[in-house]
C-alpha cells in the first residue's frame, strides 16, 4: 500500500462514525416522492456539505416545470472539486434524496435512523440518501490524500438530485441539458457487492375508459366503462403471458414485465360507472427499443379496444425511461472499481444487469459512460427498498465508500 493510499485508509477508518452522523441526519428529514416536497431536504443536505467545507450550488428548478413533473419543489445540489490543474476528466457521483413514501408494517420509526445489530433503518438509508454518504466522504478522502501528496488531476462533482422516483427529468436530465455539467464519466447510486452495468427501461401508460353513467336499478340505460375496463384488462394480462418468451441476455434482468398499478373509477355503488382510468408498469429490456415498445403496446390497446364500441378509450403517456445500457468508456469505471473491490470486500465485484429503472440510464443517454456503484448488500430485496423496515449494513457503507474512493483516484492519477 502506498503512502497516498495509506492516507485515503486513514481518513476513513477515523471518519466512520461521523459518516453514519451525515447519513442519519439525511434519513430524518423527510423527503417521500409523492408528495415530492424536496426542498427541505435539499437544504438540510446543503447545510451538511457547507459544514464539512464543501461549496454547494443550489440549483432550484422553476415551479412550472417541477409541477408538470408532478411534485411540489425540488432544488438539485452540485458541488465540484478540482485537483491538480483540473485537466484530468470530470467525474459525476450522481445519488437521489427522494424517496417511496414508508407504508406500513414498520417495526421501527422511518425516519428515526435507529442503529440495530450493526443496521441502520430508515426510509432512503439504502435508496439512496447512503450514497450522499459514499460520494461525499470518498470526495474528502481524496482532499485529504492530495493534501498528503497524492498526485491527482480532474474534476470530482456531487450531484445530489431530487426527482429518481418521478422519471428523472427535473434531476440529472436537468442539469445535464442546461449544460451546468458536462462530466466525462458517471457512477450513480448503486450496492457494494456488484457494479450495475446495465438496467431496465419503463414505460408508464394511462388509460381511461369513457362510457355513460345510469342507475343501477336500470344499468341497460348506461355504458358501463368498468366492464369494459375489465375486457382491456382481460386482454392485457393474457398479453403478458407472451411476454416471457423473449428474455435478456444480461445476467441479472430476466423477461419484460407488465403490472397494472393503479386504477380508479366510479361514482358511487347505485350508478353505472361512466368512466375508469387505470396505469399501466411496462418494463423494457437492454434490447427492446423503448419508442417502439411503447408505439407496439398504444396499439395493441386501442385493437383490444375495439371489442368495445360503446366505450371511449385514451392512452396517454406518462413516463418513457430508455434502458440504461453499456457505452464505450464505461470499461474504465468498472476497471478501477475491481482493482480495489476484492481487496476490500472480500470477493471479485462482478458486472451484471437489474430489472428496475435508474437515473444511470440519462447520462448514458447524454454521451455519458456511468455504472452503478455504491452502499448496499446484493439485492434491493436484502436492503428492504421500497419495503418496511428499509435498512443498510453500516460496514457496508463504509466498504463502499473505501472502494470508491480507491477507485477515484486511480481515475484521476495522471498518466
Amino acid at each position: 500500500m502506498s503512502n497516498e493510499t495509506a492516507a485515503i485508509h486513514e481518513f476513513l477508518a477515523a471518519h466512520q462514525r461521523e459518516e453514519e452522523s451525515f447519513l442519519a441526519a439525511l434519513v430524518k428529514v423527510p423527503s417521500d416522492n409523492p408528495p415530492g416536497d424536496c426542498a427541505p431536504h435539499a437544504q438540510r443536505a446543503a447545510q451538511l456539505l457547507e459544514a464539512m467545507g464543501f461549496v454547494v450550488e443550489r440549483h432550484a428548478v422553476p415551479v412550472a416545470e417541477v409541477a408538470a413533473n408532478g411534485m411540489i419543489s425540488c432544488t438539485n445540489l452540485v458541488v465540484r472539486v478540482r485537483f491538480g490543474a483540473g485537466r484530468g476528466p470530470v467525474i459525476a457521483l450522481n445519488a437521489h434524496g427522494d424517496v417511496v413514501p414508508p407504508g406500513l408494517n414498520w417495526t421501527a420509526d422511518p425516519y428515526g435512523a435507529e442503529i440495530r445489530d450493526g443496521f441502520m433503518f430508515g426510509r432512503g438509508v439504502a435508496v439512496s440518501k447512503s450514497d450522499f454518504a459514499t460520494y461525499a466522504f470518498a470526495l474528502r478522502a481524496l482532499q485529504y490524500a492530495a493534501a498528503q501528496g497524492m498526485r491527482l488531476d480532474g474534476t470530482i462533482e456531487l450531484h445530489f438530485t431530487y426527482d429518481e422516483e418521478a422519471g428523472g427529468g427535473i434531476g440529472p436530465q436537468w442539469l445535464l441539458a442546461n449544460g451546468i455539467s458536462k462530466p466525462d464519466f458517471a457512477f450513480s447510486a448503486g450496492f457494494s457487492y456488484g457494479i450495475t452495468t446495465a438496467h431496465n427501461g419503463c414505460l408508464h401508460l394511462e388509460v381511461e375508459v369513457v362510457g355513460k353513467s345510469g342507475h343501477a336499478a336500470e344499468p341497460e340505460k348506461g355504458v358501463d366503462a368498468l366492464e369494459a375496463a375489465t375486457g382491456l384488462l382481460t386482454d392485457l394480462y393474457a398479453l403478458r403471458t407472451t411476454y416471457g418468451t423473449r428474455r435478456s441476455t444480461v445476467p441479472g434482468i430476466g423477461a419484460p414485465t407488465l403490472v397494472v398499478g393503479l386504477i380508479k373509477g366510479g361514482i358511487n355503488t347505485n350508478v353505472v360507472p361512466d368512466n375508469v382510468t387505470f396505469r399501466i408498469d411496462r418494463r423494457i429490456i437492454p434490447e427492446e427499443n423503448a419508442a417502439e415498445t411503447a408505439a407496439t403496446l398504444t396499439r395493441q390497446i386501442h385493437e383490444f379496444a375495439r371489442k368495445w364500441p360503446a366505450v371511449t378509450v385514451t392512452v396517454k403517456p406518462i413516463l418513457l425511461a430508455v434502458p440504461f445500457v453499456p457505452i464505450a468508456g464505461q470499461e474504465k469505471l468498472v476497471a478501477a472499481l475491481q482493482r480495489h473491490g476484492e481487496a476490500v470486500i472480500g470477493e471479485p465485484l462482478l458486472t451484471h444487469g437489474v430489472p428496475i429503472y435508474t437515473d444511470a440510464r440519462l447520462y448514458t443517454a447524454a454521451g455519458v459512460p456511468a455504472v452503478l456503484y455504491g452502499a448496499g448488500p446484493r439485492t434491493l430485496v436484502e436492503a428492504n427498498g421500497h419495503r418496511a423496515d428499509e435498512k443498510l449494513k453500516l460496514d457496508d457503507l463504509h466498504k463502499a465508500t473505501l472502494v470508491m474512493a480507491l477507485a477515484l483516484s486511480d481515475l484521476l492519477t495522471p498518466a
